[in-house]
Formats: structure tokens, C-alpha cells, sequence
């Protein structure tokens, strides 16, 4: 693998839109804050306009992790990058490992910046809104306990969550099963925006591989709470671990998960029970 900052075409209008932003305002902080993204075909719908307008107005990070792809994905972030190299970092795998390997190997790669505080990870489509990511950072800063903060995806009054019927029927059958295996009251383990404190603990949580593609973030929670113990820490997980509602998450069309990734998560489900209980 290699990270890079890319190529040379002239920028879209995306892009151009960035420069002019730039030069009229500058950035706040969020200065040692690294996002990493994982990305496998995505050049036909990367959000790069989001994602610029998200750098253009903080100082945050963001790694993309081309995890194997076999479209234009390469590409894609390498022009973004290009333009912005001391915000984005283009992280290529040589093949594809599944989002879990991703995500892992951006952390890496994020904890070996200097004066990290903390990481984060989103999913590709930006359907959580990077901005959300302050709202996480003001939680961890106001609560020293916690290691790690959960997006959740929770209807209520006055936030706008636009998710599809049966995919939310879906995933309270899975979250279900998943507080149950985990034996703990979480409500949203699949949602893909995530934020850690920048500790020792961060990096035992990444050291090797997941046993899971797919649902590694349950199998986080489990190596969380297996470490917690074997560290015999005054804390519990319900101690370190705080699920924000997010104020908005918009469906975007062109997700890979397919109805037989739901069959799979619970095998996956199952495997992880076994390992970590």
C-alpha cells in the first residue's frame, strides 16, 4: 500500500468552487482531528463537493482509502487530493479487504500523524454529514471517560433522518440481535460515522485484522469491551461509549449492501459472539 496525493488534470467545478471559498473565509480548527474514509468503486457517486466544502471550513483531515478498486475510484481521489495535499492523503490498498480492512488500515495510517487527538470514520456516500463530526469532538472534549463516540441514526422530531422503510425494519432486527450478543444497549452499531479519543487503547483496538467484513463495527464494540476487562479498568463499556443522534442522514442511492449481506451479518454476528465472549 502507499499513500499519495495524485494527479494533474485541471480541477471540476467542484474544485474551482473550493478556491474561491478558500480565499474569501478562513478555516476554524479542528486540528488534530484525522476522518478516514473507505472507499471501493465509488467514481460514479464520490461526494466530492461535500467533501471539499467539509475541508474548506476546518482544519480536519481526511485519509481515502482506495480499498482494491476496480473503477475510476483511483482516480477520483487522487484529483481531489491533489488539490487539497495538506487536508486529504489518498491511502491505496493493493487488493480489495472489505470495509473493515479499510477502515483499520486509514486508522493506521491516521495514528501516525503527529499530534492526533482524535479519528474518526464515515462512510463514502456522506449520507452523515462530516459536520456532524464536531458535534462528536465536543461530546469526547466534555467527557474525559469516554473512548468512543456512535452515530445514530434515530427519528425523532426536529432532526431529519431520510432512510428507507425496509432498510430501518432491517436494521432494528440486526441491532437487536447484536445488543443481545453484545449484552449491551446499543442502538445503532451500523452507522457509518464513528469518532475515537486518540489513546493507547485506539491502537490495541486496530492492532489485527476483524474476523468480519462487514459488521466490524459490533466486533469493535466486543474487542472494547474484552479489553476494558483484561485491563481490569474502572470503566465498562456503557462508561465509554456514547451514542449521539445524529440531526441529519440522507439515504444515497448506488449502497452495495444487498439483501443476502443481511443474512451474512448475522453469521458474522454469531462468529463474533463466539471469539469474543
Amino acid at each position: 500500500m502507499h499513500v499519495e496525493g495524485a494527479a494533474t488534470r485541471v480541477p471540476d467545478r467542484a474544485i474551482a468552487g473550493y478556491y474561491t471559498r478558500r480565499q474569501a473565509t478562513g478555516p476554524p480548527s479542528l486540528a488534530g482531528t484525522q476522518i478516514v474514509i473507505p472507499c471501493f468503486n465509488e467514481a460514479s457517486r464520490f461526494p466530492t463537493e461535500a467533501l471539499l466544502a467539509f475541508v474548506d471550513s476546518c482544519d480536519a483531515c481526511v485519509i481515502l482509502v482506495d480499498d482494491g478498486s476496480t473503477d475510476e475510484t483511483q482516480h477520483v481521489l487522487q484529483r481531489v487530493a491533489h488539490h487539497v495535499p495538506e487536508q486529504i492523503q489518498v491511502l491505496t490498498l493493493p487488493a480489495n479487504g472489505g470495509k473493515g480492512e479499510a477502515v483499520r488500515q486509514g486508522i493506521l495510517a491516521a495514528l501516525e500523524h503527529r499530534g492526533v487527538e482524535y479519528v474518526g470514520y464515515w462512510d463514502a456516500d456522506l449520507a452523515t454529514p462530516l459536520e456532524e463530526a464536531g458535534r462528536f469532538i465536543d461530546v469526547l472534549e466534555n467527557a474525559p471517560r469516554l473512548e468512543l463516540i456512535l452515530g445514530s441514526r434515530v427519528r425523532m422530531l426536529g432532526r431529519k433522518i431520510n432512510r428507507k422503510w425496509y432498510r430501518h425494519y432491517l436494521g432494528r432486527i440486526f441491532a437487536t440481535g447484536a445488543s443481545m450478543a453484545l449484552r449491551l444497549p446499543v442502538y445503532d452499531t451500523q452507522c457509518g460515522a464513528k469518532m475515537f479519543r486518540v489513546t493507547d487503547l485506539t491502537r490495541e483496538l486496530v492492532s489485527k485484522r476483524f474476523i468480519s467484513r462487514w459488521i466490524f463495527d459490533v466486533e469493535l464494540l466486543a474487542r472494547l469491551t474484552a479489553a476494558l476487562k483484561r485491563r481490569k479498568d474502572a470503566r465498562t463499556t456503557e462508561d465509554a461509549v456514547y451514542e449521539v443522534p445524529l440531526d441529519r442522514w440522507s439515504h444515497v442511492a448506488g449502497s452495495k449492501v444487498r439483501p443476502r449481506h443481511f443474512l451474512m451479518a448475522f453469521v458474522d454476528l454469531v462468529r463474533i459472539f463466539a471469539c469474543y465472549r
